[in-house]
């Protein structure tokens, strides 16, 4: 996108006029462009007959030396500095028969020269004065107002005695403390004034007000003067330079011509001189000390340098009075973390810590609600919406970009699904308490009906009926509007403070989980030693179905060291894997109990256990994992073979004994005999507790086969 020249912008992209490439000065000075080393004039103002004496046309070319020899000495001396940014310079010469007492500045242009700006101060005299105070009542104004920006203990009234000061000292109809927003919006939150002209305390401006390449140059060129608004304006002679081609870049030029635009606004305030100072804090543009005139008005160097002195040391007191907030903020956080903590010891939870106590969480950031996300959980005080109302908050705080805390104060205008949470959470200040899940920790305030006095209607930029015919407002007169739908916004204060509370949290919930860690660590250590100890072979997988462990029980079970590699899929370790695949698809619904066979690593067979499987919920419904305990049922099965051995040896013994009359008596002793044994092959098998019951089963129909044929030797021989 194309930008504008300069006086060639309208309202409609005056953002991007390239108010640094003027190419002309204001007419209370001179300007003088110089090659360096031999002081050659390459470019200069129109108006050097006026201020110097001499006509522009018989300055090209020349050396400086050449015009004045004084000057071009006092030129030479300061060149030997590096010049990036404006040094001052007083040169007292001759105009033809009259005495001249030049004031100036001289700065280095890169790969263009030297810039040289000269000012003639007795002529200054027709304009207001030019202000000139002695040097010891200077330092007293300098003094007594660093004393009192150092008194000042807050924001206001560290403005209020800028203003006045600054008023005291330059005599300007009206000084103002003009603040911007986070949205570039500015409004005056000191003033000190005439008491014949209306109060403008209050009042807001709108960004467009002072376009961004202005604010640009306010960071660059500190204290700006408009002598008089409707001074005609001196070109620049060549209008570009012979030794580039190019414009000069006027951004440090005290002398440059202001945007037309910016002049006709002026002039619709009624203002015709001003001064400005920038208040920078942290490199960025906090705002400005303007001072404005009802007449034209020029001082002097002296004067704009104590300007911009006392604009510094307001600026660098904003700054400890901010970092005196800050220092307040640490106090209370750490205050915070100590209750926590020692909630943390005493309760084992730090969460219902931080809420015990609503007052002390929502007052310092002046919220009237907050919430805690953290582990799936909702946790609230004061007045908050509904729970799904706040869980869809956190949704679309956890989907934004930001680095830092997220201040908001219209949470409907920035997302409009979430506008029913206007009456409760207008504004939503949040910080992130993790970087892997959705925990944050946020405070609420409440939509606030505003009235804000501007300036003049901000919307209306053209007058009458024609909106092609665009022009600063001319209608200054208060103008308000109520803003729905907003919170108050979130200070910067208030920022740090949401910061310094979730950089606690996040170090107490570090220190919890750590101590958590090696409470866990301790308790895991003494589960898998009695785990592993146990006699029952157990396995357990995750939610996957896969190993995560199995005992020594369950490894000296199926004859391999380890049972099976850490991460493989359980099911592996089962003869019919299938079977058992499908089988986890149903254990989170009920638990299982049946016959399976295992793979032996030892022998090529199938081992046969009884599988206790059952699946382990976690919070929230989420499935932790399965367990898997098992019986050998080698043993069982071997015994209930041998207790089907003997009792169909039994059987044939009974059915093979003696049926005669004469062998009544016999037949009571072979009855007897077998009954014994099946009375103690019952005893047998249901001591599960005991030996293996197939060896003595095995053992009892030895015994009693032996029995039988004992008897059948004493019958025989009796007989």
């Amino acid at each position: 996108m194309d930008s504008p020249a300069f006086g060639q912008a309208d309202l409609t992209n005056c953002e991007r006029e390239l108010i640094h490439l003027a190419g002309s000065v204001q007419p209370h000075g001179a300007l003088l462009v110089l090659r360096e080393p031999d002081l050659t004039v390459l470019q200069a103002s129109a108006n050097t007959g006026a201020v110097l004496g001499q006509p522009v046309g018989q300055l090209l070319e020349k050396a400086l030396a050449s015009v004045d020899a004084g000057l071009a000495r006092v030129v030479v001396q300061l060149a030997e500095r590096d010049l990036l940014e404006p040094v001052p310079l007083q040169h007292h010469g001759r105009r033809g028969e009259q005495d001249l007492v030049l004031e100036g500045h001289l700065h280095r242009v890169a790969g263009v020269g030297l810039v040289l700006e000269l000012e003639d101060i007795r002529a200054a005299g027709d304009l207001d004065a030019a202000l000139e105070l002695s040097h010891e009542t200077l330092m007293a104004c300098l003094g007594q107002g660093v004393q009192r920006f150092t008194a000042a203990a807050t924001l206001g009234m560290l403005a209020d005695a800028a203003v006045q000061v600054v008023r005291d000292l330059t005599g300007y109809d009206r000084v103002m403390v003009y603040r911007f927003d986070p949205d570039g919006h500015g409004k005056i939150i000191a003033e000190a004034r005439d008491p014949r002209l209306d109060p403008l305390l209050g009042h807001h401006y709108p960004a467009t007000d002072i376009p961004q390449r202005a604010r640009e140059l306010y960071l660059r060129n500190r204290v700006r003067i408009l002598v008089n608004v409707d001074y005609e304006p001196q070109a620049l002679v060549p209008d570009l330079l012979p030794t580039t081609g190019a414009p000069l870049d006027m951004s440090m030029c005290t002398l440059r011509s202001m945007s037309p635009l910016h002049l006709q606004y002026l002039r619709n305030m009624g203002v015709t001189g001003t001064l400005v100072a920038s208040l920078v804090r942290e490199g960025r543009l906090w705002g400005l000390i303007a001072a404005h005139h009802y007449s034209p008005r020029q001082i002097r160097y002296s004067v704009r340098a104590a300007v911009d002195l006392l604009a510094e040391v307001v600026s660098t007191r904003l700054a400890a009075i901010e970092n005196y907030t800050y220092a307040q903020v640490s106090l209370m956080v750490r205050r915070l973390e100590q209750r926590l903590v020692e909630a943390t010891s005493t309760e084992g939870d730090w969460r219902h810590a931080l809420f015990r106590n609503p007052r002390t969480l929502l007052q310092p950031v002046e919220a009237t609600g907050a919430a805690l996300f953290h582990g799936g959980e909702v946790l609230t005080c004061g007045e908050v919406p509904s729970t799904p109302e706040l869980r869809a908050l956190a949704q679309w705080v956890d989907g934004q970009s930001f680095d830092g805390p997220l201040a908001c104060s219209s949470v409907a205008k920035a997302e409009p699904t979430l506008a029913s949470l206007t009456p409760t959470a207008c504004g939503v200040l949040a910080v992130k308490l993790s970087t892997s899940r959705p925990d944050y920790l946020m405070w609420f305030r409440k939509e606030q009906l505003q009235t804000l006095t501007w300036a003049g209607n901000p919307i209306k930029a053209y007058e009458g009926n024609d909106p092609l015919q665009l022009s600063p407002r001319r209608s200054f007169e208060a103008w308000s509007e109520i803003v729905r739908g907003t919170a108050l916004p979130w200070s910067s204060s208030e920022q740090a403070l949401a910061r310094a509370v979730g950089m606690a949290l996040v170090d107490i919930i570090l220190q919890v989980n750590a101590v958590r860690l090696l409470i866990a660590q301790h308790q895991l250590t003494q589960i898998r030693e009695t785990v592993g100890s146990s006699r029952e072979p157990v396995v357990i997988a995750d939610e996957q179905g896969r190993l995560l462990f199995s005992n020594a029980a369950f490894e000296q079970l199926v004859g391999v060291a380890g049972g099976g590699v850490v991460g493989t899929p359980v099911a592996d370790l089962f003869v019919h894997r299938e079977t058992m695949a499908s089988l986890l698809d149903t254990l989170s619904m009920q638990p299982w109990r049946g016959e399976l066979a295992l793979r032996c690593g030892g022998d090529p067979g199938e081992l046969p256990v009884e599988v206790r499987a059952e699946a382990v919920p976690g919070r929230h419904g989420l499935l932790l994992g399965f367990i898997f305990t098992m019986v050998d049922l080698r043993e069982s099965k071997r015994a209930a073979a041998a207790r089907q051995h003997l009792e169909d040896a039994l059987r044939s013994a009974a059915v093979g004994s003696p049926a005669t009359e004469g062998a009544r008596g016999a037949d009571q002793v072979i009855s007897a005999i077998l009954t014994n044994a099946s009375l103690a092959a019952m005893d047998i098998a249901e001591a599960t507790d005991g030996p293996p019951v197939a060896p003595l089963l095995e053992e009892l129909e030895a015994s009693t086969q032996r029995a039988a044929m004992l008897y059948g030797l004493i019958r025989n021989f009796t007989r």
